[in-house]
Order: C-alpha cells, then sequence, then structure tokens
C-alpha cells in the first residue's frame, strides 16, 4: 500500500520537531528536523523535487514524528538520531573526523568570529568549543550577528571594500571595514559575543542593561533603542533548553487516550538530554483506567525484556503500587530507582513533552483512513441509513457563567475533521446562561445561510446536550424548512463517563444505546469532543481578549519597584510580554506564583 500523505498531513502538528522516513521494513530512510513539522514534511510531497528527493519519497512506507519545544532541541535530537541510526539518505550530514570550533584571531584589528572544523595550533587566536555539530555552530554565530553586528567576511573581501555590503544594510553588521564603528567599540562588541558563546550571557547582558539605563538618562534614545533591542534577543536567547539541563537520566512515560484508541510515549532522557521518543499503542481488553493501565506497561517494558533502566521513571498519571514497582525495577537495576508523577522544573517539562507527543502520535492514529472508514460505516449501520454519511457537523456550547457565549460548529466527512469548515458563533442578546438560546441562534445563523443557497447541507447534524438541544434543532429546522439532514443529540449518563451516553435520533422518543466499544460511538465521541474543544478555545480567546491588552500597572502585586525590574530585566514592556512563566520567575522580586498571575494577565 502506498503512502497516504494527505492523510498523514491532516494530522501533523504544527509545533517543532525531529521526523524519521521509514521504509516497508520499518527501516529508517531519513531523519530530519522542522521548526514546523507540517509545514516541513508537506514540501516533501508538494512542488518541484530534485532526484534524490523524489527516490526517497517514493520509499516512504511510514512517517513517524518526535514534538520537541524548540528548533534547538530538535537540532540536537536529530543529531543523535542520525548517528544512532545512519539513515542512508543523512549520508552527507555525517562527519566524525572532527569536532567544530569557533576561532577569534589576535592578529586583526578587527577580528570576525569564524567556524573552524580542526583546531590548529599556532598561538594566533582563541578557539571556543568544541561543539556538538556543525548546525549549533552555524546557529550560534548567526545569532552573535544578529545582535552583536559581528563580521563573518574573510579578511581578504574586509581588505578591499570601499562601501558597506549587505550585512550592514540589513543590519548583521557594524561595517569596521569602512570604519562605520570605532577598534574599541568593536571590541567590545566582539567581547560580549565571546562570553555569550562561553555560557556568560547573564553578564553581558546585565552590562547591556546599565549602558542602555546610561543612554536614556543622558537622552540618547537612539542608543538605548539599539541596547534595548540586544537586552531582548539576549533574553531570548537565555530561555531554558529543556533538552540539555544540568543532567539527570529519566524514562518519561506519558497515557493519552480517547473513546477507541490509546497511546503511550516514552521519552529517553540521558544526561539532561533527550535522546528520542517511542509510541506503543497496548491492547486494553480489560478496559483499565490510565493508572493501571500504565502501571502494568512500566512493568512489561522493563521486567519483561532485558533494558537499562534509568534512576528516574516519571509518569504522566500516578500509578498504583509505584512503590512496589519501584522496588522490583532496583532490585533489577542493582540500584535505587525513583517512579513518580510528582515532579518539578525541567523534569516537568519533559512530562508535558511526553504528553505533547503522546497527543500527537493518538491524533494520527485517529485520523488514519483505515479507522475513519470503518467508523463511518458502523455509524451508517447504527442509524439504518441508506448510504455512508458524507458530512457530519456536530455544534456545542460554552461560556463561564453566561460570560462570552461562543457556539462551535466542526465538520467532519470521510478524511476526517475539515478544519476550512469549522465556524464559531459569538452568541449575542440572548440570557446569560441560556444555552437553548444560545444553540438556537448559532442553528438559525449557520442554517439561514443554507436556506439561501450557502453552503454544504450536513447528512448528520450531532448536538451535545441530549433531548432539550435536539428539540431546539427541530425548532429550528422547523423554522428554516430545512430537510433531508438526519438529527442526532448526544446526552450524557449520569456518571458522564465516556461510553455510556445515550443517543436521540431525530426525536427525544427513539433512544439508540450502543455498546462502548462500537466504532460508530467513538466516532460520535471523537466529533462531539472536537466540538467542545473547538467551542472552549473560542469562549477563552473571547473572555480573555481584554486582558491581553493589560498594563503592568493593572497587575495585582506588581508595585513600581517590580515594574522597574521587569522592564530593566527584559528591555521592555515587548520583552516582558513574550517572557515565558519561567524567565518571568527569574527577575528579582518576582516569585513563582507572581510569576504566574503576570502572565496570566498578559495573556488570559
Amino acid at each position: 500500500m502506498s503512502f497516504d500523505s494527505r492523510d498523514f498531513l491532516g494530522s501533523v502538528s504544527e509545533s517543532p520537531g525531529v521526523y524519521r522516513m521509514l521504509d516497508e521494513h520499518g527501516e529508517t530512510l531519513y531523519v530530519g528536523k522542522a521548526r514546523r513539522l507540517k509545514a516541513r514534511l508537506a514540501s516533501y510531497f508538494r512542488g518541484a523535487l530534485n532526484t534524490k528527493t523524489q527516490a526517497l519519497v517514493g520509499r516512504i512506507a511510514d512517517i513517524q514524528v518526535t514534538v520537541t519545544n524548540s528548533e534547538t532541541e530538535a537540532l540536537l535530537l536529530e543529531q543523535t538520531l542520525i548517528k544512532e541510526l545512519r539513515p542512508p539518505y543523512n549520508i552527507l550530514l555525517r562527519d566524525d573526523k572532527s569536532y567544530p570550533f569557533v576561532f577569534v584571531s589576535d592578529r586583526h584589528p578587527f577580528p570576525a568570529l569564524e567556524y573552524k572544523r580542526a583546531r590548529v595550533r599556532h598561538n594566533d587566536g582563541r578557539y571556543l568549543g568544541p561543539y556538538p555539530s556543525s548546525g549549533a555552530v552555524r546557529e550560534s554565530l548567526s545569532l552573535m550577528q544578529k545582535i552583536f553586528r559581528i563580521r563573518n567576511c574573510e579578511d581578504s573581501v574586509f581588505a578591499h571594500r570601499t562601501r558597506p555590503c549587505l550585512q550592514y544594510q540589513i543590519q548583521r553588521c557594524s561595517a569596521p571595514c569602512v570604519g562605520h564603528i570605532s577598534e574599541a567599540d568593536y571590541r567590545r562588541d566582539l567581547e560580549h559575543a565571546v562570553m555569550c558563546l562561553e555560557g556568560r550571557s547573564e553578564a553581558v547582558t546585565s552590562e547591556l542593561t546599565e549602558a542602555m539605563e546610561a543612554a536614556s538618562a543622558r537622552l540618547d534614545f537612539e542608543e538605548a533603542a539599539r541596547l534595548r533591542d540586544q537586552v531582548q534577543h539576549l533574553r531570548q536567547m537565555q530561555q531554558r533548553q529543556f533538552v540539555d539541563t544540568s543532567g539527570g537520566d529519566a524514562d518519561v512515560f506519558a497515557l493519552a487516550s480517547r473513546p477507541g484508541a490509546l497511546c503511550i510515549s516514552v521519552l529517553t532522557v540521558r544526561q539532561g538530554r533527550l535522546l528520542g521518543a517511542r509510541h506503543h499503542a497496548p491492547a486494553n481488553g480489560l478496559d483499565l483506567g490510565p493508572e493501571a493501565l500504565l502501571g502494568d506497561f512500566i512493568s512489561q517494558f522493563y521486567l519483561g525484556q532485558a533494558r537499562e533502566i534509568p534512576a528516574e521513571v516519571i509518569t504522566s498519571h500516578p500509578v498504583p503500587d509505584a512503590d512496589l514497582i519501584a522496588r522490583a525495577l532496583g532490585e533489577r537495576a542493582g540500584k535505587r530507582i525513583r517512579l513518580t508523577d510528582q515532579v518539578r522544573g525541567h523534569r516537568a517539562q519533559w512530562r508535558e513533552l511526553a504528553r505533547t507527543n503522546a497527543e500527537q502520535q493518538l491524533a494520527s492514529q485517529l485520523a488514519s483512513q483505515t479507522q475513519l472508514s470503518k467508523r463511518f460505516a458502523a455509524l451508517r449501520e447504527a442509524l439504518a441509513l441508506e448510504d455512508i454519511p458524507r458530512r457530519l457537523e456536530c455544534f456545542d456550547i460554552s461560556h463561564s457563567h453566561g460570560e462570552a457565549t461562543v457556539a462551535s460548529c466542526v465538520v467532519f466527512d470521510e478524511n476526517g475533521p475539515r478544519k476550512s469548515d469549522y465556524r464559531r458563533f459569538n452568541i449575542e442578546g440572548v440570557a446569560a446562561g441560556d444555552d437553548y438560546a444560545a444553540m438556537h441562534q448559532a442553528l438559525t445563523r449557520r442554517f439561514k445561510r443554507l436556506a439561501e443557497g450557502e453552503g454544504e447541507r450536513p447528512d448528520i447534524l450531532v448536538v451535545d446536550g441530549g433531548k432539550g438541544q435536539l428539540n431546539m434543532a427541530r425548532e429550528v429546522f422547523a423554522e428554516l424548512g430545512v430537510s433531508g439532514v438526519t438529527l442526532l443529540g448526544v446526552a450524557k449518563g449520569t456518571t458522564r463517563k465516556a461510553g455510556l451516553e445515550t443517543l436521540f435520533v431525530e426525536t427525544v422518543d427513539r433512544s439508540l444505546d450502543l455498546d462502548g466499544a462500537s466504532p460508530a460511538l467513538h466516532l460520535i465521541q471523537y466529533i462531539r469532543d472536537e466540538s467542545h474543544r473547538f467551542a472552549i478555545a473560542g469562549h477563552r480567546a473571547r473572555r480573555d481578549k481584554t486582558r491581553r491588552t493589560s498594563t503592568l500597572q493593572d497587575i495585582p502585586g506588581v508595585g513600581p519597584r517590580r515594574r522597574r525590574e521587569l522592564l530593566r530585566f527584559f528591555g521592555g514592556l515587548q520583552g516582558v510580554r513574550q517572557a515565558s512563566r519561567e524567565e518571568l520567575a527569574r527577575v528579582p522580586g518576582i516569585s513563582a506564583t507572581l510569576a504566574e498571575t503576570i502572565h496570566r494577565a498578559l495573556h488570559g
């Protein structure tokens, strides 16, 4: 069976990450990284490709992705996987002969930061490194150019320049070749760049902050703005690298589940660095809860096979008998093993990354063409329809005590979610908390357009809320004269547990109870949950719109002194807005709790 790129791309994340292309035997053909996985992978299946890439694409039988927190993490993981797997199409990227360095000459009045593959002992300059990969060196040099405007041209080119080059025009060089900067000022910028490459960026930031304040005090606002931009770039560079921390060996297990599908992702971290992720879809014949299922899986993962057991095992859910499992693992490994779901700092970030990967893999499973075809066919049989439905729409309502009410409409077809047809309706003019009136307004606005000849007619309309919302849909259809659409109401059971829903077909008198393992019920749950998610996202965006315009003066606990520290630390309000919770907590006088308050006030 050929690889279905359309099916695959429909569920790929927009996040940064690493992808592995596999052949029909499961062997890795190519490992790559991407700032946006979906866009990068789509490029292989669209547009003109060279002969080599065409040959690669022709052999693809599957693609596996690992989501990361940043492109830097993806780069580190990509290099690790290439060295481990040695894929045939990565052969040009492999070079184990020597490690790269950054070289700074002592013999030139305006030295460049140069990339060097070999370290030569001539006592003519400084070598910084070695670095783990050429990509890491070039990324670092590009950043230093952007922040400190250090030249990157050859000495022979420098000596014969009579006017600034393009790098000066795009503000990536200070043009020392034509005297636009003094030797002392250039040396100062160069030293700051070297300090950053040596890991002393915090000291550089402090110096630049003081210089920025001094420039502002003497009313040299252009210089102050330039220094502010440098501070902000440095703060972005200083963001914690989740895959390269101070150390620690751990395996991180995260479970994600939806009706009819589950996934357990295992992240391997050694010496603080993420080495890769594996995804598993174990059978759950006994319908165990996530905690018990994760405990059984971990036991079999280590004790049923000969695997290395790290000092720490982190889980997304609390595991029953965690102490017992940890003791058994300790006996096997001959050392003390910690098994926990209670972690903080970078370990909590590892856990969240494992959850993200599990959710991403689960979404890919659910969107597979085989699964969808099976579910659509089962729904036709359950509802006794003549033909398999081609288009399903589902409506849901979301609000907070009647505030910022939003209705969502999500659309599924035989290829899964059809996100280009998703719609949200901001509900106005109804009593706070009146979900029936909100549903009436949303359905009227949607199907009035249909009655006027706009848009596609769904085969099935699903409304979340049971009898009342189903009756409201019937009323709207009667008012607008809509026909040929099967109405389906979804009522949660008394325990509100997935799998115990009651379905009402067309009228409240015709109920349908499907088995919890029914593929038809799984499809209904899938579209219902997607509608719920889409409605909540719209409601939160609408509710928090005013919060995003908040200023520091409006935030409780942030007085003049703390405002000053925040602005100094990040170089201005824009830098504060761009900071994460962890970065805010690094500011003197800002606790983790206050950082959370500030972030919530600025972002909602």
